[in-house]
């Protein structure tokens, strides 16, 4: 699946790793996220309705080397 040229509307309490979560299936593209989004990365958290850019990402070839989530979330 490759994504690309979506927006994603943010709600109160998001952050990027829970985006990236959630649309991509694993918190470690929230890098990713962050690079297409560069205007955001001041905030930790989202207060609700950001637009933030989704970048394409290949997740076809993709090998899950990381858990999902990130240990502090277990």
């Amino acid at each position: 699946m490759i994504m690309s040229g979506y927006q994603y509307n943010t709600a109160g309490g998001e952050t990027f790793d829970s985006i990236a979560r959630e649309v991509y299936g694993n918190e470690k593209y929230a890098a990713e996220l962050m690079c297409a989004n560069p205007h955001l990365t001041d905030l930790s958290v989202f207060t609700g309705q950001e637009a933030v850019l989704l970048p394409q990402i290949d997740l076809t070839d993709a090998v899950d080397e990381l858990p999902a989530k990130a240990p502090w979330e277990e």
